[in-house]
Parts: structure tokens; C-alpha cells; sequence
């Protein structure tokens, strides 16, 4: 028996296939201007028995090529419980929004949180703030993790943080300085969201953010426990995906 998962996410487009029970593929591209087309390439001359979507996306796989959709929350959890059975809490921050998962046994969704509308704190926040430090992604939880100290950013907003960012840089300020700013910021936000959920052990942190090493160790020393992150955190919704089409077979 052979499934799929596909997560259709604002940044990036991951696919998972399970075959007798086990991940055979995995794989995560850019989601670009046209997610339809990513789509079709991703599954061309590629079979399953059936093929489960989730993410900002799913309804318009479930359109054009997907046998049914589930939420990112059911997907989430799935997807962790899978990697980590005894997770009970999960804090997934993607492209465009961020969530706090409270897990039962079984990978069953107790409750969850949500950010608001706004991308602040989440991955489009991050890849702003080191653009406007003139660092790539990989290299911005890097540079923050050399600061000693840290200076206060005021605003959420990523325009305002933007211009914000911007003066310190023309004050003098060290970006190491900077970007542990704007890493404790979102640190700050991901915490509140948390704490609003109910954090119990353990904590899974997921999504593509979950590479970033600042944010992981600040997480940390600020729940006072240690994340575990899946090997690949990008394609936890996909697995969840295919995990709920095996399920169904």
C-alpha cells in the first residue's frame, strides 16, 4: 500500500510517500507563484493509492489532484507523535504563521493556539530582519548566537521592525546585537503562545524555523527544557498527511 502526504505551505511545498509502513521519499521544493504547477511536477509519473493535502493549499490539491484534505493542526500532530511518541506539545513556526499544539496519546489534538494575521515572528519575519542585516537565513541564527548581550526591538510589525532594524544599523549598532534582538522578539511570541496552549513534556519544535539554532537555544533556556526537532522539521505536516492517508487504507 502506498500513500502520500502533501503539505502545501506559503514558503515551501513538501511531499512524503509511505510505502508498507515505512517513509520511501521524502522531499521539500519552493512553494513559488505558481504552487499548482510546483505541485503537478512534484507528483508527475508518481502513484499512490491515495493522496491526503494539507497547508494554506490544501483545497486547491483537493481541486486538481488530492483524494481529501486535512487541517495543519491534525497534520502537525500526527506527524510529531510519529517522530516522537511521547510529545505532548508542539511549536511549529512556518512561512506565515506559527502554533502551539497540545498533543494527547495517539497524536490527538487537545487544543492549540494560534498567531494573528500578522507575520511577525514567524519565517517571512526572520528572512526580512536578515535581509535587512545583510545575511542569509543560515547565517543570521549564527551571527545572533555571537552577541553578547542584546539591544530591545520595539516592534512586531515587519515594516516597523524593518525601519527600526535600519537605524540601529546606521547608530553603529553590531549586528550580532541586532539579531539577538530580533531572535529574543520572536522568542518572546512563540513563549506567550505556548504558555496560552499549556506546555507539557515534550516540547517537538517543527517547521522550518526549527533549523534556526538561536531560536532553539533561546526557546529553551527561556521553557527551561530541551526541543526536540525532527531530522527534517519541513516535512512534519506531510508526514502527518500521509500518516492520516494510511490510516484511512
Amino acid at each position: 500500500m502506498r500513500v502520500a502526504g502533501l503539505d502545501i505551505g506559503s514558503r515551501t511545498i513538501a511531499l512524503v510517500e509511505i510505502d508498507d509502513g515505512e517513509i520511501s521519499f521524502s522531499t521539500v521544493v519552493d512553494t513559488t507563484f505558481d504552487p499548482l504547477e510546483q505541485c503537478r511536477r512534484l507528483l508527475e509519473n508518481r502513484e499512490f493509492d491515495l493522496l491526503v493535502a494539507t497547508g494554506y493549499g490544501r483545497h486547491l490539491a483537493q481541486a486538481n489532484f488530492a483524494d481529501r484534505v486535512i487541517t495543519e493542526i491534525k497534520a502537525f500532530a500526527l506527524g510529531c507523535y510519529h517522530f516522537f511518541p511521547d510529545c505532548r506539545t508542539i511549536l511549529d513556526i512556518g512561512g506565515q504563521d506559527t502554533k502551539a499544539i497540545s498533543v494527547g496519546p495517539g497524536g490527538r489534538v487537545v487544543d492549540f493556539q494560534m498567531n494573528d494575521r500578522c507575520a511577525a515572528g514567524t519565517g517571512k519575519f526572520l528572512e526580512v530582519m536578515a535581509s535587512a542585516l545583510g545575511l542569509s537565513l543560515e547565517e543570521f541564527g549564527e551571527v545572533a548566537l555571537q552577541a553578547e548581550g542584546e539591544v530591545n526591538i520595539s516592534s512586531m510589525c515587519t515594516v516597523f521592525a524593518e525601519s527600526e532594524v535600519t537605524g540601529l544599523i546606521t547608530r553603529g549598532t553590531p549586528r550580532p546585537l541586532i539579531a539577538r534582538g530580533l531572535h529574543e522578539a520572536v522568542c518572546d511570541r512563540a513563549a506567550a503562545l505556548l504558555k496560552r496552549v499549556g506546555l507539557r513534556r515534550e516540547l517537538v519544535f517543527a517547521g522550518g524555523v526549527a533549523r534556526n539554532p538561536c531560536l532553539k537555544a533561546l526557546l529553551e533556556e527561556r521553557m527551561g527544557l530541551s526541543l526536540l526537532v525532527p531530522e527534517n522539521p519541513q516535512i512534519v505536516g506531510a508526514l502527518g498527511a500521509a500518516l492520516s492517508a494510511r490510516d484511512e487504507c
